[in-house]
């Protein structure tokens, strides 16, 4: 797959409505399941729907826009990946990470990846905010696999360090001088679309999981790949399966999300000034 036609639609997209003739731009976000909203504190976006896009796909799941946010916050320009695609959709992993190419492409260096996830650590409640310091990918595949795209990085790159230590510390300063307290742990991935059963969170808690969910690690590892720095934060939005008597359901994550929103936000913000 190639990039060009993308690239061309969002570069002269940018330069038609903001009469700038180049884009450079700080950093990039992908905002996860009822993070959307963040995308909206945006000054002046440029917006650019998934379907004008060459490469992109539809994005069909609630709380996802499927589109790309271009504009400045905190004196900052953001490409903001408003909704993501995942795996159990349907969508190929080639799909999947495409728009993290292509950020990568247009030049973005930092990255950072947001989602919701159930809490499997029992310290953990919903409306928590915890910092990824590791992954654990229990997808059953890879977005490297097939031909390397040598013109992003190595056939077997590195992930002693898939989330940069310098942001993460960066983060911590921001949230301890805004007195938000943050958790920190382990995403663990799985393909989805089920929530996971009882007996499959005490699997994941042995191996040393604290939250559970279907996405973030494809782009986290795509990114690591192309020599991106990635920051990754994770939403709690409910007890893992097991944990409560409660059934899992979406409307449930949403609606959490929703709630912890202006925290979220803060946090965030704070962060990007610091970029």
């Amino acid at each position: 797959m190639t990039f060009s036609d993308a690239l061309d639609v969002i570069r002269k997209t940018y330069s038609a409505k903001t009469g700038k003739p180049s884009l450079q731009l700080d950093l990039g976000i992908v905002l996860g399941s009822g993070l959307g909203q963040f995308g909206e504190k945006l000054v002046d976006p440029v917006e650019i729907p998934y379907d004008r896009i060459p490469g992109f796909k539809p994005c069909g799941v609630e709380g996802h826009a499927g589109q790309l946010l271009i504009g400045t916050i905190e004196g900052k320009t953001v490409i903001c990946q408003q909704g993501r695609y995942h795996f159990y959709e349907g969508h190929a992993m080639e799909d999947v990470v495409f728009p993290m190419r292509v950020m990568a492409k247009l030049g973005v260096e930092k990255v950072l990846i947001t989602n919701a996830a159930g809490g499997i650590n029992t310290s953990f409640q919903a409306g928590d905010i915890m910092l990824i310091e590791d992954h654990i990918n229990y997808m059953g595949t890879n977005p490297l696999i097939g031909p390397n795209k040598n013109e992003f990085g190595p056939r077997f790159p590195d992930m002693s360090y898939a989330y940069c230590p310098e942001q993460r510390a960066n983060l911590l300063r921001c949230a301890e001088e805004l007195n938000i307290p943050v958790r920190k742990g382990v995403y663990l991935a799985v393909s989805g679309p089920s929530y996971e059963t009882p007996a499959e969170i005490r699997m994941f808690r042995s191996w040393g999981a604290d939250v559970v969910g279907m996405s973030t690690v494809p782009e986290t590892i795509v990114a690591n790949h192309s020599g991106m720095k990635v920051l990754g934060l994770s939403c709690i939005s409910n007890p893992a399966a097991g944990i409560s008597s409660e059934k899992l359901s979406h409307d449930e994550v949403k609606e959490v999300i929703g709630k912890m929103s202006e925290k979220f936000e803060e946090l965030v913000r704070k962060w990007i000034k610091t970029q």
